[in-house]
């Protein structure tokens, strides 16, 4: 029998310290042998977000700690390791640099191959962890850095159908939190709270909604509930206005992704349609619950990962590793940070003011 594969995944790009090891039973499906996962909520807590600097020297001194606890906890050798592979991009390059350094001399010490991966291909391929997912899909990414509807054709391999032109929807949740007084991080808050909420009591925005193809817009709905908050006065307005949010949310979603398959149907005549929804707010119950509901109705697989590998975790950076591995593809050890790194880097730039659609 021949040895699996076994990888090293690294994950900092943003303020999770993540490390995890991966290999692959005998039908060839991923099997996660450790994830540690630490995250700096309490570090960043006082400042309503993520301070890059804090977050990089969180990461310094917990990195070392982490790596060896999810050696500790797979029970491998660390000489039987077959790559490393680290976050390189997108995220914050303070943070970035953490995990792609440390990565890449583990890498050396060992003699063994390194690996830069795209913390997006991350999330674009957590569902593999779970599920037995072929290629080509549909793919919703959704988390509090972007918002993008991708057709992905293989490994590497990405075209852009929609994006947001303005803010990610996991910022919008963020900053509606903010404005409603939670704590950070006060995202996934916003669905506990709606459940005591009126989702019909105020009537919120929905940013080219009926134009723009798949592309997403929510700063006009983080505007409109600034203006409503300033005038909220008791705990049942802010449940309704968390409920309106959250409705709006899955309204303005529900139109884009019908748009998506229509988009995605025109370039691939497939008899199993496939989608996949990764990324942070993928851990919304009610926005899975909706999209789930959406594939029935249009004859689409819906594949989600796990909810506790929704988040930055290293197992996801593991799994491109693994691929990557698979197929020798290495980088070297200069390979640089890249805080900003699309998916597919043809794509035309959309945000910022004037963005004609």
């Amino acid at each position: 029998m021949s040895k699996k594969p076994l990888i090293l995944g690294i994950e900092s790009s943003c303020d999770e310290t993540a490390a995890s090891i991966i290999s692959e039973n005998d039908l060839g499906n991923p099997v996660v042998l450790s994830n540690i996962v630490s995250s700096q909520v309490d570090v960043h807590k006082e400042f309503g977000g993520v301070v890059p600097e804090l977050a990089a020297r969180s990461h310094m001194e917990k990195i070392d700690w982490i790596v060896k606890k999810a050696i500790e906890e797979s029970g491998v050798d660390i000489k039987e390791l077959d790559a490393v592979a680290s976050t390189a991009g997108p995220g914050l390059i303070v943070c970035l640099s953490v995990g792609l350094s440390f990565g890449k001399a583990f890498a050396a010490s060992l003699n063994k191959p390194f690996i830069a991966v795209n913390h997006l291909e991350g999330h674009a391929l957590s569902p593999k962890l779970n599920s037995k997912l072929n290629y080509p899909y549909l793919l919703l990414l959704i988390s509090g850095g972007h918002s993008q509807y991708l057709c992905v054709r293989n490994l590497g391999e990405y075209k852009r159908l929609g994006t947001t032109i303005d803010d990610a929807i996991g910022e919008a949740f963020d900053k509606t939190a903010k404005l409603l007084d939670i704590e950070f991080p006060g995202g996934p808050q916003i669905e506990i709270l709606a459940k005591k909420g009126d989702p019909n009591k105020y009537d919120l925005p929905k940013p080219i909604f009926n134009k723009g193809g798949c592309n997403l817009s929510f700063a006009g709905l983080k505007t409109a509930v600034l203006k409503i908050t300033k005038n909220i006065k008791t705990e049942q307005e802010k449940f309704d206005l968390a409920a309106s949010f959250q409705s709006t949310i899955e309204k303005i979603l529900y139109k884009k992704t019908k748009t998506a398959f229509n988009q995605y149907e025109k370039i691939n005549n497939l008899k199993n349609k496939k989608f996949v929804v990764a990324g942070g707010v993928a851990a919304n119950k009610k926005i899975r619950s909706m999209l789930k509901k959406l594939c029935e109705d249009n004859n689409y697989q819906s594949l989600f990962p796990p909810i506790e590998l929704c988040g930055d975790n290293a197992a996801m950076i593991a799994m491109v590793g693994l691929e990557k591995y698979k197929l020798q593809k290495f980088n070297s050890l200069d390979h640089p940070a890249i805080p900003r790194w699309p998916l597919d880097e043809q794509a035309v730039f959309l945000k910022g003011a004037g963005v004609k659609l």
